[in-house]
Formats: structure tokens, C-alpha cells, sequence
């Protein structure tokens, strides 16, 4: 998983509530065994018809097409657990994500791999989607450390993350990953229980 600190990239505005994770990633796709190659059928029925583009929805218009921040509106990531849904957009190569809320689930599965959910208030979400209105290719910077948000017009928020989430972003870290950074801590300790162990069991 790629560390995540600062970039800058076009936000891309999903002007949708609710967004469920069968949209996300329809459910005739989960029967795949790698963690990889979703992001084809991100969004699918939304970017789809027949096999064709789609040429209203967002993902399928210029400058969106590759746009690695999403911005979208309340309980995003809402329906099934599904990990499916931010391999989904990971893979196709989202990296942000900000709403006004997300779906719990769906939000603690996002840092699992490699992406930063923002939350922000309906208010500043509601600029933001202005901001896509009225300029072209709209960017924004991200800055992790500083848990902040800006653009080039004067616009600058900051936003709250766990700080073990955060850690785990900017090493590029998941949980698993989190845990053998002890592997030499956890093989010392398992190794002086085994001794006990055996002492344990003669008596």
C-alpha cells in the first residue's frame, strides 16, 4: 500500500446521498479472488449501458476521467460491508474521498486501503461542489500531516482523523502491516510464553 502524505489532484463532484456499495461495485463482480482489478467495474451500472460509456455521469467526462479525489454527499459507502467497495476505488485510483458522512463500515475499510475519507460539514461540501461548478478541472491539496485542505482561490479547512488511521496512511501501512512492524517483539514474547509453557505443563 503506497504511503500517503501530500498531493494535490481534481476533485471529481458525485452530486449523490446515499451512494450504496452495490453501486459502488455490483454485486456479479465480487467472485473475483485478488484484491486487484476492480476498478473496471467501478460505478458500473452508473457508467454503463449495454457496454457503453455513459456519457452524463461524471467518471466518463473530462477532467474527471482520472480525478483521484471524489467528492460526494452524506452516508456514503451505505448497504453491505463489502471490502469490495474501496478495493473498487483504490484500484481505479481514488485516494480521497469527502463527504459530509460516511457509513461506518465502509469508513474504517477506506484506511484498510490506502484511502483517506474526509469529513467535512454539509456547508464546506456544498462550497466544494460550487467550486467544481464554477472552475474548470478544480484541485485541491491535501496535506495529511497538517490534516488540511486547500486550493489556489483562498479556500483552506482542516478535518479530523484518528491518529493511529493517520499513522497507518502515512507509513502505507494496514493493520496487518501495522503488526510485523513488532514481528521481532512478537516472536521474543511467544518464544519466552512457549518456555513457561513447558514449565507449566511438568508440573
Amino acid at each position: 500500500m503506497n504511503a500517503f502524505t501530500s498531493f494535490k489532484g481534481t476533485v471529481a463532484p458525485l452530486d449523490a446521498v446515499n451512494v450504496d456499495t452495490d453501486a459502488i461495485i455490483p454485486k456479479q463482480f465480487l467472485k473475483r479472488i485478488a484484491r486487484t482489478g476492480f476498478g473496471q467495474f467501478l460505478f458500473y451500472d452508473w457508467r454503463y449501458e449495454n457496454g457503453k460509456e455513459k456519457a452524463d455521469f461524471v467518471l466518463n467526462k473530462e477532467p474527471y476521467r482520472n480525478a483521484p479525489i471524489l467528492l460526494t454527499r452524506k452516508n456514503f459507502g451505505c448497504g453491505s460491508s463489502r471490502e469490495h467497495a474501496p478495493w473498487a476505488l483504490a484500484d481505479y485510483g481514488i485516494r480521497v474521498i469527502i463527504a459530509p458522512s460516511f457509513a461506518d463500515i465502509f469508513y474504517n475499510n477506506c484506511f484498510k486501503n490506502g484511502i483517506l475519507p474526509v469529513l467535512l460539514s454539509d456547508e464546506k461540501v456544498e462550497e466544494l461542489f460550487q467550486k467544481t461548478v464554477r472552475t474548470k478541472s478544480y484541485q485541491l491539496s491535501i496535506d495529511l500531516e497538517n490534516q488540511s485542505l486547500t486550493d489556489n482561490e483562498g479556500f483552506e479547512c482542516s478535518f479530523q482523523v484518528a491518529p493511529y488511521r493517520k499513522e497507518l496512511l502515512l507509513k502505507g501501512l494496514d493493520e496487518i502491516g501495522s503488526s510485523l512492524q513488532y514481528e521481532q517483539q512478537i516472536a521474543s514474547y511467544e518464544k519466552h510464553n512457549k518456555v513457561y509453557y513447558r514449565l507449566d505443563s511438568h508440573i
